[in-house]
């Protein structure tokens, strides 16, 4: 589960990078001039660093601190939802912000227990 995080973050991130006015449509906020570009530029970066970060924990075993990345992170699908929510996006946008927000959940419960069954 943490493994596909971190490699949908790197695809987001290289998408952004690679084409950033197709990525802003994607995720539901069309860019209103090429001015904003660098935004999304910015959002890449940030998002290839959440990326490398999330796969060294991963390679490192630091279940503890993922599973608090994981359920701290639902803050980034939220927001986007709801960006995307007020920028009239379709509801299959909004809808893939939410359905983020659970995946992190979760993940953050299955490194709960994978962090318990560690100790023991």
């Amino acid at each position: 589960m943490v493994l596909l995080m971190a490699l949908l973050q790197g695809f987001y991130g290289a998408f952004a990078y690679l084409d950033p006015v197709a990525f802003a449509n994607v995720r539901g906020t069309a860019l209103v001039s090429n001015e904003d570009i660098d935004w999304v530029q910015i959002y890449a970066s940030r998002t290839l660093f959440i990326s490398l970060t999330i796969g060294a924990l991963l390679y490192f075993r630091e279940f503890k601190v993922l599973m608090w990345a994981a359920l701290l992170g639902t803050v980034m699908p939220l927001t986007d939802g709801y960006l995307a929510y007020q920028a009239e996006a379709p509801l299959g946008v909004v809808a893939k912000h939410i359905a983020t927000v659970l995946y992190l959940v979760i993940t953050s419960v299955v490194l709960s227990k994978a962090f318990a069954n560690e100790k023991t």
